[in-house]
């Protein structure tokens, strides 16, 4: 029988979390950013390891914040832990352990977690042993601690050999070819947001999102329109840059991940628009896709 199960991964906002999964799944299909709270939903990325399947759930950042988009962001996170068979907690080697005492304290039910410290390529292995001593208090909480390395290292084996420990015995819920749940469309929305996230500054990177307007296939080109909306209309300059500089470098970065993603040419169009308050009433976020 094989084995088959739910594993989400969790932790404060930019403890490295959607960098660990496209690590993982070989490919980059999930949206990273330096800046934290880039994650807004969750999203299933498929593993195949031996003849098991691992569903790796990436979720936005544990934080409270009073903003209604952050709070759909905190209930996404605490969904997929009262969820799935097993919680990867990531905890970079660097951070105080108060966020994982946090985490334990949200725990609503007992689910087995691991516990992965990440970012350990910025230390010395002395740290990272210090780091491993700090958490052996917690040590009947966690079923192991595993130091990760995403940049030094290609072990993602012995992690997935881990988590495999911890999944039900049962058939495949998903496709064997499939490395994602996640559409085309939303992976093309995530990957411009990603783009906005890295080429402007400041806040208006929170108050922005992507609709994907059209999305046309052609056997050597694909079509792709979409919208970006911000909240203010000096947001709305600053996307477009002045002589359209900003909204063609943004194009640009968005359109290399997507060729890289899919293998073939894209012709990508952007358009701007002002929604005032989206991402502070109910009716914006639910009418750019969350649902609360």
């Amino acid at each position: 029988m094989t084995k088959c199960g739910y594993v989400s991964t969790i932790g404060r906002p930019n403890a490295g979390k959607s960098s660990l999964l496209n690590w993982l799944v070989g490919e980059k299909i999930n949206m990273v950013s330096h800046k934290a709270n880039a994650t807004r939903k969750r999203s299933n990325t498929i593993v195949m390891h031996g003849d098991d399947q691992i569903i790796f759930v990436d979720t936005p950042g544990l934080h409270h914040q009073e903003k209604l988009i952050n709070q759909f962001m905190l209930e996404e996170a605490l969904k997929a832990i009262g969820e799935c068979d097993l919680i990867l907690f990531l905890a970079p080697v660097t951070d105080k352990i108060v966020h994982y005492e946090r985490f334990l304290d949200e725990q609503k039910k007992d689910t087995p977690h691991l516990l992965l410290l990440t970012k350990t390529d910025f230390v010395t292995s002395g740290e990272v042993m210090a780091k491993m001593d700090e958490y052996q208090k917690y040590n009947d909480k966690f079923k192991a601690i595993i130091p990760i390395s995403i940049k030094k290292g290609k072990k993602q084996h012995h992690l997935l050999d881990e988590v495999i420990k911890y999944l039900p015995e049962q058939p495949y819920l998903f496709d064997t070819e499939i490395l994602t749940t996640t559409n085309l469309r939303d992976i093309y929305r995530e990957f411009i947001r990603e783009s906005v996230f890295d080429n402007i500054s400041d806040e208006i990177p929170y108050e922005a999102d992507v609709i994907i307007n059209k999305v046309e296939e052609k056997p050597k080109v694909e079509v792709i329109k979409a919208t970006i909306i911000v909240e203010k209309q000096t947001q709305k300059g600053m996307i477009i840059g002045e002589g359209g500089v900003a909204i063609k470098r943004i194009g640009l970065n968005a359109r290399k991940k997507i060729e890289k993603l899919i293998g073939k040419t894209v012709y990508l169009e952007l358009f701007v628009s002002v929604k005032r308050g989206w991402s502070k009433n109910k009716e914006g976020l639910r009418e750019l896709g969350y649902d609360f």
